[in-house]
């Protein structure tokens, strides 16, 4: 089997999309990647992404394939978790403190940052509409950012994500004082349940 042949299998493994980082991470030369791309089988959307031609392309994935650092969350995970029904105007993604941030903003993303210590709180896998994997904050991490940034949201998104998450069958209420202890605002948090609860 040629780099070619594990290229397909490779790309096949990941839905139909492959990174030139994956391309590598699994010794594949780019010059296979060209190869696929000149005989139609592959796609560059952007600098080191491809997708099949017939593979939907899922903007959200792919800018986070090109951005590895981002975390999508706010109002974008409160989408995702199905906490709202506002589909966002613009992506809303955190990264950690000292990562410069204004590509991101000239790509249009609202940028969020915060301390590495706390970065990784709650990150999970999420699917988008055409069943790709991204990550994104949970739903106990997400109900915290948004009560964190409440003056910069529209109140109402703010009490329409709590009122869903209250109303969830499968809600942590210990993790999410957990993640208010940690992200220090417990106190909000408890006022917001009261009223809910």
């Amino acid at each position: 089997m040629d780099g070619a042949d594990i290229l397909r299998e490779l790309v096949e493994e990941y839905n139909g999309v492959i990174t030139t980082k994956a391309a590598e991470e699994n010794n594949i030369h780019r010059e296979y990647l060209r190869e696929l791309v000149r005989e139609g089988e592959l796609e560059r959307v952007v600098r080191g992404v491809y997708i099949t031609p017939d593979n939907w392309e899922d903007r959200m994935m792919i800018l986070q394939l090109r951005r590895n650092k981002m975390i999508y969350s706010h109002e974008t995970a409160l989408f995702l978790h199905d906490l709202t029904d506002r589909d966002p105007l613009q992506y809303v993604v955190t990264v950690p403190s000292g990562y410069n941030p204004s590509r991101l903003k000239k790509e249009g993303f609202k940028v969020h940052t915060i301390k590495k210590d706390l970065f990784d709180l709650g990150i999970c896998e999420v699917e988008t509409i055409f069943g790709n994997k991204i990550r994104a904050y949970d739903v106990e991490r997400t109900i915290c950012d948004i009560l964190r940034d409440r003056n910069n949201q529209d109140p109402a998104v703010v009490n329409e994500g709590i009122r869903n998450y209250v109303s969830r069958k499968e809600k942590d209420i210990h993790k999410l004082m957990q993640y208010a202890e940690l992200l220090r605002i417990e106190t909000v948090l408890r006022q917001y349940l009261e009223v809910l609860l």
